[in-house]
Parts: C-alpha cells; sequence; structure tokens
C-alpha cells in the first residue's frame, strides 16, 4: 500500500492509504504502486484515479477531477498538490454543463491573450469536470 495524500489551496483533500494512483502529469498519465521510484515532476489538469484494494476493477475506482499542481512519489508517500479537486461526488453535472458553456464563450469572446489563457484553463478544468460526471454515470449503469 501506498499514502496518498491530496493537498489543494483549501487544505487536506484527500489522505488515506491506498494500492495505486494514476496521475495525469505534463508528460502523460503515471500509474503509482507501492516501492515507486521517487519522483517530482508537473501534475496537468485531469482526472486522478484511484484504487483501493488490488482486485478492484477500473469502474470502482475512485476519480477526482484536478487543475494542474506539482507531484512529489518518495518512501512509498504520494503528494498532489493543486489549485482545485472536485470528487465525483462533488459535481453536480447540471452546475457544469452550465459553467463549461460560459467558458466556452468567455473563450470565444477574449480581447486579448490573458483573457484567452484564464478561459483556455476553465474550459478544461470544467471539461475534466463534465468528463467525471459522465464516468460516475457509466459505474452505475455497469
Amino acid at each position: 500500500m501506498i499514502h496518498f495524500e491530496l493537498v489543494t489551496l483549501d487544505g487536506v483533500k484527500f489522505s488515506q492509504e491506498v494500492y495505486e494512483v494514476q496521475l495525469p502529469t505534463t508528460e502523460g498519465y503515471v500509474g503509482i504502486f507501492k516501492d515507486h521510484m521517487p519522483l517530482v515532476t508537473l501534475a496537468d489538469t485531469g482526472i486522478i484515479k484511484i484504487r483501493h484494494k488490488s482486485n478492484e476493477s477500473d469502474a470502482q475506482q475512485e476519480l477526482i477531477a484536478t487543475s494542474g499542481g506539482v507531484v512529489d512519489v518518495e518512501d512509498n508517500t504520494v503528494r498532489v498538490l493543486v489549485d482545485a479537486a472536485d470528487t465525483e461526488d462533488e459535481i453536480d453535472e447540471a452546475s457544469i454543463k452550465k459553467a463549461h458553456q460560459e467558458a466556452l464563450e468567455l473563450r470565444k469572446n477574449a480581447k486579448d491573450q490573458l483573457s484567452l489563457d484564464k478561459a483556455h484553463t476553465l474550459v478544461q478544468r470544467t471539461h475534466t469536470q463534465l468528463k467525471v460526471a459522465e464516468l460516475k454515470h457509466r459505474k452505475r449503469r455497469g
């Protein structure tokens, strides 16, 4: 087992012993298991997937939508520091769909590079949240 800790600007979001963590990094997804080599890398906006036990299927994994940040792996401890993170139970699909449409409009109507960058970040974040909501629905049906 490894200890996984997810910390946001609001404090510790998740802190438990788990079997595996799959993390979105700027180089792609990285799977972390017990005795993983030390690693420091940048986290990317995406979905963190947590497998609590070795016999859990992919459909049983816990999902967390996250923004970019930093990953630190050392001594069977994985710490991820991000600006924001939302568990699958915290995501209200209707609200996120509306927010995603608003973000797309902001991006379309951006007047300068700073506005465009902010809107693009918001589009990525809401897209990730929608993906978590979609995967949550598949779990319930499956």
